[in-house]
């Protein structure tokens, strides 16, 4: 676990129940459904639980989930879609809270970044926009939370939104996706990515040009530095930095593909499972 916090990289998938990972292809052959998460926490060292987006969770599910990975593992959480799918976001405060107070705090040291998913469709706003970012709690029972957008419209290439994400700091996902905007700029201590261009054809989801690049992405990021060939935003740098943190889930696309999509970017940085 040395190396992983010296790295601060991190690799993962969106959540563990999906009957492809099942059999063989990540999970051993009858490893019980309720086993699931103890095996993949040790495989990888970060999920993201998309299940919370759909409908809040209990402090003691939360409890539960911290309980079954091991020391060092970390979750991102999805923010419910109720704060997000909305009209005017400026009026999403009762939601944020019931959120927020669901029980995320239970996760303790185990809490990754809060994923704040926008609709395709919802257009940059900057006085909505900046009213529900002050809505974002800075901390919960004594807990730090660090928090991330995944805004999809590309209105928000914008550098006003890059640099009112850095007032708020507040991390922007970036994404290959084809059709969503991508935002590569580092607006806070932290960078979160989605990969979701995995290939149903190639056993890792990526072929290895583009793990390769994916993993000098994360590094560059990971020291503070511009990666190569993505062209940012804002003119502007980051927070000036030689130590962030970096996230980088495997999610949708052949979603098939992505725990072995994962895992060989995490044998590229020289990391090892946690135990």
């Amino acid at each position: 676990m040395g190396d992983q916090n010296e790295h601060r990289i991190r690799t993962g998938i969106g959540g563990w129940t999906f009957e492809p990972w099942r059999g063989g292809n990540f999970y051993p052959e009858g490893l019980p459904h309720a086993q699931e998460l103890h095996w993949a926490s040790r495989q990888l060292p970060a999920i993201e639980i998309n299940g919370t987006f759909y409908r809040n969770q209990t402090p003691a599910t939360f409890a539960k989930w911290r309980d079954a990975t091991p020391r060092g593992f970390m979750f991102s959480v999805k923010a419910s879609q109720y704060c997000t799918h909305r009209r005017v976001l400026a009026e999403a405060g009762e939601s944020v809270d019931r959120f927020i107070n669901s029980g995320v705090a239970e996760l303790g040291e185990k809490l990754g970044p809060v994923v704040w998913q926008f609709m395709p469709s919802k257009v940059f706003d900057p006085d909505d926009f900046s009213a529900f970012l002050g809505l974002l709690p800075e901390r919960r029972d004594g807990v730090a939370l660090r928090h991330v957008l995944d805004v999809r419209h590309p209105s928000f290439r914008d550098p006003a939104f890059v640099a009112m994400a850095r007032r708020h700091r507040c991390a922007i996902v970036f994404t290959d996706a084809d059709k969503f905007v991508s935002i590569p700029d580092a607006t806070t201590d932290f960078v979160y990515a989605r990969l979701m261009m995995a290939s149903a054809d190639v056993v890792t989801g990526y072929d290895d040009a583009a793990l390769d690049r994916w993993t000098q992405c994360a590094r560059a990021w990971s020291e503070g530095k511009r990666p190569v060939g993505l062209e940012q935003v804002s003119p502007e740098d980051g927070p000036e930095t030689d130590r962030r943190d970096v996230f980088v889930y495997f999610i949708n696309g052949a979603k098939e593909r992505a725990p072995a999509a994962a895992a060989a970017m995490l044998r590229r940085l020289g990391l090892a499972p946690l135990a």
